[in-house]
């Protein structure tokens, strides 16, 4: 399943893409998951979802999705946009975001209602991230998802048509009722928690669980007669039954989507992704063969001379660190030491290329600013001092050689260390220091070349 880079623009080039368009639909929707303060665009599988922000001149604003639609005849094509992009950023983000109503205008307005919201508070100015969030190109996978988003906007609102859409997440999955239900029985034992203390008290009860997920609660709410089973909302032992088993629909639906369809979450992303996979083509396959099953290759020579942008998420490249040119330092046990030098060789960055568990590692002990035929001048500093605090506060340095997806290392985390200013101030102050030892170095040659006084 394809997760590629997606960009997200932030700031003011949001507001210049909102303008640079007539004809715009946008839904008002109800959310569980943080929402950005401030508008943010998503580009996703080849269109530009603009989340709208939860504040606006300083003042509360509806959390809202926009996409470009051109008139009437377009409306479905790009709702049903929104409602594909709504269902997979809901299991990614471990909430739901659920579409509350849509309007079109020809400029980017606003939804809102009481039925549009945030639960979960907002993220910070550009904290919102879905960066690999997977591309969902199979129709049965974009079904299961959609019935996920509706059982999780659905659960504690309504257990009842919760539980029949966490049920047809699986339903959705089988032609007949066998196959649906060996399935539920082959996976009830790997519940856990309170999903799998439910599964004991109703096998304790000498109840077939399958069987009584299908009965008691797919056919008891999805149907009514006067002689069959079903939920009946003025009983509260209904409601309490439902209620029970609900955690153990939920959590079966949640397995079939995890475990057979195969799409991951921001967490299961997280820890599987290979960041390592866009340089593939770098090397030979020989190579990363032996890179990733531990080993020392005899020659990492093909990354030597490379140019890489070091940047950090989401803002791009740093000035003066757009062309570092790459060496291959060192290489051990699957892990190829990199370091980048700038084209006048008066900023040094290392990093680790860690094969055998697809990760990078920045190595902020042994970067740093070098004098040699060219000193370090105030763009160096500031180049380096923004990189430099910009990881020591946690930020995600991106690494980008020609045409490929941008790597992205893993988040620094200081030992017995903290920033007593924001990243921002120690950029600034250190800049500022470098100009008073300017001054100070100018002085100290100015007295030197200065000649001596005559007593005469």
């Amino acid at each position: 399943m394809k997760s590629p880079y997606i960009r997200h623009t932030f700031g003011d080039a949001v507001a210049t893409k909102l303008r640079s368009s007539r004809g715009w639909l946008t839904a008002g929707v109800a959310s569980s998951i943080p929402w950005p303060s401030f508008d943010v665009c998503i580009e996703y599988a080849g269109d530009e979802y603009f989340l709208r922000g939860s504040e606006l001149d300083g003042k509360a604003s509806p959390p809202c999705i926009t996409i470009a639609c051109n008139g009437d005849k377009d409306i479905d094509a790009a709702i049903g946009k929104v409602y594909r992009f709504t269902s997979i950023l809901s299991w990614f983000a471990g909430g739901y975001v659920d579409v509350s109503g849509y309007l079109w205008s020809s400029h980017p307005v606003l939804y809102g209602g009481r039925t549009v919201f945030s639960s979960m508070g907002i993220a910070g100015s550009k904290s919102f991230n879905c960066n690999h969030m997977p591309v969902i190109e199979d129709e049965n996978v974009r079904k299961a998802l959609a019935f996920w988003r509706e059982g999780k906007r659905l659960d504690e609102i309504h257990d009842s048509y919760a539980f029949l859409s966490f049920y047809k997440v699986i339903e959705s999955q089988f032609r007949d009722g066998r196959g649906r239900g060996k399935w539920i029985t082959d996976h009830i034992d790997q519940l856990t928690d309170r999903a799998g203390e439910r599964v004991a008290e109703l096998r304790a009860a000498g109840v077939d669980v399958s069987e009584h997920l299908f009965d008691s609660g797919r056919c008891a709410v999805a149907h009514a007669s006067l002689d069959g089973e079903i939920v009946d909302p003025d009983i509260p032992a209904d409601r309490k039954r439902l209620s029970a088993d609900l955690v153990v629909i939920e959590e079966l639906a949640r397995i079939y989507i995890r475990d057979e369809l195969k799409v991951p979450d921001s967490r299961s992303q997280y820890r599987t992704r290979d960041r390592l996979v866009p340089w593939d083509e770098l090397l030979s396959e020989d190579t990363l063969t032996t890179l990733r099953s531990g080993g020392t290759p005899e020659d990492v020579s093909a990354l030597n001379g490379l140019i890489v942008a070091i940047g950090i998420w989401p803002d791009g490249p740093i000035l003066g660190l757009a062309r570092m040119t790459m060496h291959a330092d060192a290489v051990e046990n699957g892990v190829v030491r990199i370091v980048l030098l700038n084209e006048r060789r008066t900023v040094l960055l290392v990093f680790w290329l860690d094969y055998r568990s697809g990760r990078i590692h920045t190595n902020l002990e042994d970067g740093g600013l070098l004098y040699g035929e060219d000193k370090p001048d105030e763009n160096d500093v500031r180049a380096y001092a923004t990189f430099f605090f910009r990881v020591f506060g946690n930020g995600i340095a991106e690494l980008t050689c020609g045409d490929f997806e941008p790597i992205d290392c893993e988040v620094v985390i200081p030992l017995n260390m903290m920033m007593t200013m924001s990243a921002e101030e120690a950029i600034e102050a250190r800049v500022e220091q470098f100009r008073k030892e300017q001054i100070q170095v100018e002085s100290a040659e100015s007295a030197v070349l200065e000649p001596p006084k005559s007593d005469n």
